[in-house]
């Protein structure tokens, strides 16, 4: 296994933005996040940093599938950082010359009404990625004249920032994981969140609420709950989840062997610190050494 980490690229990115933020050592780019994290998977790099979660459009499907799609992985940490746009062109391009603008289409939609005000004469494109689109506008003959894309893309190919903070979504983050292969979950830090992917035994009335009670009645918080459709039959659906603690908080242990009982198959993709370092609130009742002393009392009635 290589020493380094993966990530979705390519260089420029908000994934290479997050990955920047942990580490500067040498790390490989992949064209997607199947190809990132199917390197992890055959010890090519060490782990790899791929989004899962956005604020704005909500959960990376791509990652939410790719994470059970193969032999087994797992989260072990999380990196938040605010998305914020800019609009970057060659050297000597005005605001009033932008005609031709290239960006994703993410990028696009969470700058739609920036774009539509500023510089509503200009037809937007969509580009496999934001740093894609800078790399294209960089090239001298482009037929584009600006590109939608974060400030470290920007930079990076040596585009003037024409404007900055274009969102139409101030305070709009993503989130990141970095994920390696299954092993030992590292202790707890009382900061911490547990993600997994349960699905129902039978489609029938009640069936997530089965899956939901074993959360509720530990007093255990759900942070993100998402369907996802399991490629088998139309209407057929898996629960992707992230939960406020970790596997060895009894309520989270409990919670997890709950899960157990009543689905076919559950996947435990890691229990790792927040990036925020927010505790969850326990409920009376549930704190680990309420656990042990319930336990404790059954034990004594026999």
């Amino acid at each position: 296994m290589r020493p380094v980490l993966g990530y979705f690229g390519p260089a420029g990115t908000f994934t290479h933005q997050a990955l920047r933020s942990i580490t500067d050592d040498e790390a490989i780019a992949f064209a997607s996040v199947r190809e990132a994290l199917d390197a992890v998977r055959a010890g090519e790099v060490r782990g790899a940093v791929v989004p899962i979660e956005n604020s704005v459009e909500g959960g990376v499907s791509a990652t939410l599938d790719e994470l059970i799609a193969g032999s087994p992985l797992a989260i072990r940490g999380e990196i938040v950082i605010p998305v914020e746009f800019g609009l970057y062109a060659r050297p000597g391009t005005e605001l009033d010359e932008v005609r031709q603008v290239l960006t994703h289409g993410h990028a696009a939609a969470q700058c739609r009404e920036w774009l539509a005000t500023t510089v509503p004469s200009a037809q937007v494109t969509e580009a496999g990625s934001t740093a894609g689109a800078a790399a294209e506008v960089a090239r001298p003959d482009s037929r584009y004249d600006a590109a939608v894309c974060a400030r470290v893309a920007g930079q990076l190919y040596g585009l003037d920032e024409l404007a900055y903070q274009i969102e139409d979504n101030p305070g709009a983050v993503t989130r990141f994981v970095e994920v390696g292969v299954a092993g030992p979950v590292p202790p707890r830090t009382g900061a911490d969140k547990t993600t997994l992917v349960a699905y129902m035994r039978v489609d029938h009335a009640g069936a997530l609420l089965e899956i939901l009670e074993q959360f509720a009645v530990r007093g255990v918080n759900l942070s993100r709950i998402e369907s996802r459709p399991t490629k088998t039959t139309l209407g057929s659906y898996c629960f992707s989840i992230d939960v406020e603690g970790h596997l060895h908080d009894k309520r989270v242990e409990e919670a997890l062997e709950g899960l157990h009982r009543i689905c076919p198959t559950v996947h435990f993709l890691g229990s790792y610190p927040r990036a925020d370092r927010a505790r969850p609130v326990v409920g009376h009742g549930f704190s680990d050494a309420e656990f042990d002393d319930a336990a404790a009392w059954v034990r004594s009635l026999g």
